[in-house]
This record gives C-alpha cells, structure tokens and sequence, in this order.
C-alpha cells in the first residue's frame, strides 16, 4: 500500500543536496529497502522528510562496519512516514549493542595479538598468529584461525 504523499514530498536531488550522498548512492539505499519512496503523478520519486534521518542513520550504522541487510532489517518495520523516535532508536540501539560490543572485542584482540607480530619482525614464527607452514590448521576452520582465537 503507498504511503500518503508528504505535501509534495523532497525530489532525490533535494534528498542528495540534505544528505550529502550522490543521487546513485540513494538509488542503491532505495534497493536494499533502506528508504521506499513514493511516485507523484509524473513518476518521479518523492522522499518523506524522514527520510534524512534513515539515510543518516544508515551511513553511521556502515560506518560501524553493519551490512546494509541488517541495517534495512532495523528499519523495515518502521512506519515510512515519518522519523525515527526515541523509542524506536532506543530499541535499535539496544539491538545493536551486543554486536558492537562484539566487534569491539574481536578488534581488540586483533589489535593486541597483531601488535605482538609487527614487533616481532618475523623472528619468532613459533608464535605468530598468521604463520601456518603447509596449511596444517586447515581443519580447524578458513582463515587466521590462530589470529580469530580467544
């Protein structure tokens, strides 16, 4: 069902101008269900004023590294027409913490255990995180697993 139209509502140049992302970046926001305009008469798209908001709040969620996926899932059930309120940041906030939280300790780790191999110069390849002579830990997963590990 299309949203009423918000009193002519901001043209994608206009949105761009507020935002600004290219034309083309909000096209790709518009794909992956981040922003659902509506089309006047002349079929031209038409974006709620709120829709600031969502794309404001969609360029800092990539920043913290959140793929568009999730961050379309934090919005999808949010009503178009309007911006997000507290309560609604409250609750995505609060779904967001744990990963953050997450990526916050695995960068951590990462951090701490990479400090120790630049130091090291390659010197000490019996405790490098990264080395791993003729794929011997391929059955333990893909990637640095030694590096991934707690």
């Amino acid at each position: 069902m299309p949203r009423p139209l918000p009193s002519q509502g901001l043209a994608i140049g206009d949105l761009a101008a507020r935002t600004g992302l290219a034309v083309s970046a909000i096209r790709f926001y518009e794909t992956h269900g981040i922003l659902a305009p509506v089309r006047n008469a002349g079929g031209h798209r038409r974006y709620a004023r709120s829709d600031i908001r969502r794309l404001s709040f969609a360029m800092a969620a990539q920043k913290l590294g959140l793929p568009l996926a999730e961050i379309a899932g934090h919005l999808k059930d949010l009503p178009p027409d309007r911006a997000i309120s507290q309560a609604d940041w409250t609750r995505i906030s609060r779904d967001l913490r744990a990963g953050i939280d997450a990526r916050i300790a695995a960068l951590t780790r990462l951090r701490d255990k990479l400090d120790g191999c630049i130091g090291c110069g390659c010197l000490s390849l019996d405790r490098c995180a990264l080395y791993n002579p003729d794929d011997a830990r391929a059955d333990e997963g893909p990637g640095p697993v030694l590096l991934e590990r707690d």
